[in-house]
């Protein structure tokens, strides 16, 4: 962990103030020496905030478990995580339904009954489908909950590595949204640098019926830096339903040859309006007329690399309401995914930002 002095950052669209801003607060990196049952944590790819605790999904396709934490926040820093315990999935409960899936985990969150709703994006390349479902509190496989044909190969066109990769609680709590990563092969092409037609679907699903009741199109933006490796890249990583219909998605562009600093990260605002088109019904949106969602950029992390460690802005995966801040303002958590060290340095970020809301 390294202490940041407060950055205030007003961002300007199109000449016009946000109406909703963020304010830098402070990083914090978890580092080897922060265990929990003497295991370091790597590898988080979902954050969840319930009841004073934090809920971090590790993404181990051998091991998936979930690392329950306590976040100190002080004088709008964060003063240090104190990891609880570890909630492991039970393997040994879902023999049937890991036939055609695989634990590829990448979201959660904590539902009114204390159970935890898990996305996985499966392993497409191994014929494995992308996955929703349900565990209690023990961890123990209780249900699946079926999307959409077009979301799984053996009915539709989806991109290895690019299905379901956000999920969030309703911000009514009467169901959840889910976000894949790239667009179905269906939909659109994967971005690019400068221009892109990249369309992914946002669905809802309601708790009631634990149905998919409705879909919108969120348009990605292209890939962030000029090519200069062999992997260039950009996906929508992860969604939290702000207000009723407002949504802030993060987009991740990451670029090979740049080494540690690959990493471009966006937070943008998608807005449903009257016109939008619900696209539930639509097997390919190649095609198909369609109004996306209404998307504006609130905040660029490159405004505050200079403030982060060695200037990195990491793998972020992750999005969370904090807690109220002590002046009454709400405060938003992002962490990041360091991939287990696998590919090279990367860093277990834990970032705190303010929100103003105008």
């Amino acid at each position: 962990m390294r202490g940041l002095k407060l950055v205030w950052i007003i961002l300007i669209f199109s000449g016009c103030t946000k109406s909703i801003q963020f304010r830098f607060l402070d990083e914090y990196v978890i580092t080897d020496s922060i265990k929990v049952n003497n295991e370091t944590i790597n590898g988080v790819s979902g954050i969840d905030y319930h009841n004073g605790k934090y809920y971090m999904i590790i993404d181990d396709y051998d091991d998936p478990r979930i690392i329950i934490c306590q976040l100190h926040i002080n004088n709008f820093k964060i003063k240090d995580i104190n990891p609880l315990s570890i909630i492991r999935i039970q393997k040994d409960s879902t023999n049937l339904f890991l036939k055609n899936k695989a634990f590829d985990l990448e979201s959660l969150f904590v539902d009114k009954e204390g159970k935890f709703n898990l996305v996985s994006e499966g392993n497409i390349k191994k014929g494995k489908e992308p996955s929703i479902f349900i565990v209690d509190s023990l961890g123990k496989f209780e249900k699946e909950i079926d999307a959409p044909s077009y979301f799984y190969k053996s009915k539709g066109s989806p991109r290895h590595n690019g299905i379901f990769e956000g999920s969030c609680r309703s911000f009514e709590k009467t169901g959840f949204w889910v976000i894949n990563e790239l667009p179905l092969k269906g939909d659109g092409e994967v971005p690019i640098y400068f221009s892109t037609n990249s369309d992914v679907r946002i669905t809802y699903f309601d708790h009631a019926s634990a149905m998919a009741t409705r879909q919108y199109v969120y348009q990605l933006g292209p890939v962030g830096k000029t090519v200069k490796g062999e992997m260039n890249m950009n996906g929508a990583t992860a969604i939290l339903e702000y207000k009723k219909d407002v949504f802030f998605v993060i987009e991740r562009s990451y670029q090979s040859g740049y080494g540690s600093h690959g990493n471009t990260v966006k937070i943008f605002k998608a807005t449903v309006e009257e016109e939008s088109t619900n696209t539930l019904a639509v097997p390919s949106l190649k095609g198909a007329q369609y109004l996306p969602l209404k998307k504006e950029l609130l905040f660029d992390f490159d405004t505050v690399k200079n403030k982060l460690t060695e200037n990195i802005i990491d793998n972020i995966e992750g999005v969370t309401l904090g807690p109220t801040l002590s002046n009454g303002n709400k405060s938003l958590i992002l962490v990041s995914d360091n991939n287990f060290q696998k590919f090279g340095k990367q860093l277990n970020q834990v970032i705190l930002l303010e929100i103003f809301d105008k």
